[in-house]
């Protein structure tokens, strides 16, 4: 059981990366199905991803699985049409194959070493790619963000495993890059030590923040957005400056993964 620790519009900026990179796969599902597995003490998270993914997908269900008995029998009155709870874990207790599971601060109290596990079973329950229509199967988002949801950094996979990871700020609150390392998911929390990728990116991402210094004249987000063009030069970014300016960046996981 996690600590419940919820707020709402804490995932705000997880549930509009969302909406944007995988609307089109909710769209094309035949049954939308998407998760938001532990969402805690209240279903504040649960009701808010369903209003922002009927947003780009207006067939979307959404189910809010808990570990926690008593929490699932306090969010009972927020069902509605689209929105059920349940009570389980990561066997995912729904019909059919989830098109989305969102796990936002679940996996921060589990072992680094227990992580690997926890995304297999997971990536298993996921729709499966379809390339007779362009699908690329399921996603699986699991990251951390703090209380109100101003720092925030996720994983995604599908059906194959670890694709991207995205790191999300609000940019007036950001000093240097490298704040947003007490965020990093749980396998990657850990390795933020010399030698290791990530530590290697976040690095190179503040040296290319303090160059873009002259840019802050112009606003934060001018900033953001100039360190990350320094930086795609040497590390797979995966978006354009649409997403930047939304105080993102996203990196292929292979490079950011950990050494063993």
């Amino acid at each position: 059981m996690t600590r419940g620790t919820t707020n709402p519009n804490r995932l705000r900026r997880m549930d509009r990366w969302i909406t944007a990179t995988h609307g089109a796969e909710l769209r094309r599902a035949a049954d939308p199905i998407a998760v938001d597995l532990g969402y805690g003490a209240a279903p504040w998270t649960a009701v808010e991803l369903l209003h922002r993914l009927r947003g780009t997908a207006p067939r979307t269900r959404v189910v809010g699985v808990e570990i926690e008995p008593a929490r699932v029998a306090a969010a009972l009155p927020y069902e509605r049409e689209g929105l059920r709870f349940r009570h389980g874990g990561f066997e995912i207790p729904v019909s059919g194959r989830p098109v989305l599971v969102r796990a936002a601060n679940v996996l921060r109290q589990y072992e680094e070493s227990e992580v690997a596990g926890v995304w297999q079973r997971l990536c298993a329950r996921l729709a499966p790619a379809d390339p007779a229509t362009g699908s690329r199967g399921g996603l699986l988002v699991e990251g951390t963000c703090d209380e109100i949801g101003r720092r925030h950094v996720w994983v995604a996979l599908g059906p194959e495993g670890p694709r991207t990871v995205t790191f999300a700020t609000r940019l007036a609150s950001l000093d240097r890059p490298s704040d947003l390392a007490e965020r990093l998911p749980k396998a990657l929390i850990h390795r933020n030590v010399p030698g290791e990728p990530v530590h290697a990116f976040l690095r190179d991402f503040d040296r290319a923040w303090a160059a873009a210094a002259p840019y802050a004249s112009y606003g934060a987000r001018q900033r953001w957005i100039r360190a990350v063009h320094a930086l795609s030069a040497d590390w797979p970014v995966t978006d354009r400056p649409v997403r930047w300016r939304q105080g993102e960046v996203t990196v292929r996981w292979e490079a950011l993964a950990p050494r063993t």
